[in-house]
């Protein structure tokens, strides 16, 4: 009897027990002549072996669902079967094989897929910082994103959460390797930005063909003023000597952007490389100066000097009687009257039209 209550026992913890558990019966006898039988089951349950690539693509759709990036907590809440050093493993092979980048946030490390747009010079430039530790690649990642307005060192250490003179050697670093480039704002005369070395600085950086090291080229504006007034007083006389009647000679008169600026090309006078908002932007200093309106017309999709379906006119104006002097106040065509006040950065005092007014 003590047998078949052994047996009926063990069968009967084995069936309840999950498939696939390994069942080891432990029995104990109370003594002679005593009935009583422990039967005790120990149930031992193997996780399946993870394959590391299963792991690797997981992370990877995981982080095609957090385009901000993922924390490892995310990780281990979507895999919690798998062990710490095995998450370890798949995500450094992931970094190393540049399908990740690493970021550092508020929260702690962040994992970000890597945009396959810049995935090119990005693995070019990456392949330079072999041997690099995270802190490096961080920097390198948050200047990156900056694009080609830069990023002053302030916001890096703000961004990375690095003591300022780890990020200064890390810089020096970078800089040495040809990886990034320091470039002076003319925002601050003392305020570096840094970007990547192979980009072209933007205009707001750089201050665009109007600076030099800095400095407002003055003489060079002027010129530029010059030769635009130049070339659209030349327009009006030979639309006015054709001897056509008034419509059509004032229609002659007109020249779009395009056309004054293919003429300073062709003049050679400028050594940069300068566009047609340049151009317009010396054609809006002639119109509050008097000299020249504007007039904007529509233009078929693809017409030369066009943007957006429309186009802009430029021609040279001669007052036929010269205004009185109340009238010529520089007050009424000045484009930052709403910002001139006493006191403030644009002022009366300080303004040079205003001074050229009086003095008339």
């Amino acid at each position: 009897l003590a047998q078949a209550g052994q047996r009926f026992s063990l069968i009967a913890r084995f069936l309840g027990s999950p498939t696939g558990c390994v069942a080891t019966p432990s029995v104990s006898h109370r003594g002679p002549g005593n009935w009583g039988v422990m039967a005790e089951v120990k149930v031992k349950v193997q996780p399946p072996d993870a394959d590391p690539v299963e792991i690797e693509n997981r992370i990877i759709e995981l982080c095609h669902q957090f385009p901000h990036g993922i924390t490892d907590q995310v990780i281990q809440n979507e895999m919690p079967h798998i062990e710490a050093q095995q998450r370890a493993v798949a995500i450094n092979r992931l970094l190393s094989m540049g399908q990740l980048d690493l970021l550092r946030s508020n929260t702690g490390l962040l994992y970000r897929i890597k945009d396959s747009q810049n995935a090119g010079p990005v693995s070019f430039f990456l392949s330079k910082m072999k041997g690099s530790d995270n802190q490096e690649k961080l920097v390198y990642q948050i200047i990156e994103d900056a694009g080609n307005k830069g990023i002053w060192s302030r916001d890096i250490r703000y961004k990375s959460n690095l003591p300022l003179t780890e990020i200064n050697k890390i810089l020096k670093n970078l800089e040495s390797k040809k990886l990034i480039k320091a470039v002076k704002s003319v925002a601050a005369s003392k305020k570096k930005v840094y970007m990547l070395y192979n980009l072209q600085p933007d205009r707001s950086v750089t201050g665009g063909a109007w600076y030099s090291d800095q400095d407002f080229e003055s003489e060079f504006v002027e010129v530029l003023n010059q030769q635009c007034f130049k070339f659209l007083q030349t327009k009006a006389e030979t639309a006015r000597e054709s001897k056509q009647n008034p419509m059509i000679q004032r229609n002659s008169s007109f020249a779009s952007s395009h056309e004054v600026w293919k003429y300073i090309c062709e003049l050679g006078i400028s050594k940069v490389e300068l566009s047609m908002e340049d151009i317009e932007t010396i054609l809006n200093t002639l119109i509050y100066d008097g000299k020249v309106e504007i007039t904007i017309i529509a233009a078929k999709e693809g017409t030369v000097g066009s943007v957006d379906g429309h186009m802009k006119l430029y021609r040279a104006v001669n007052p036929i009687i010269p205004p009185t002097g109340l009238v010529r106040a520089p007050c009424g065509l000045c484009p930052v009257f709403d910002d001139c006040h006493e006191g403030g950065e644009i002022s009366p005092s300080n303004c040079i039209y205003m001074t050229e007014w009086l003095e008339f």
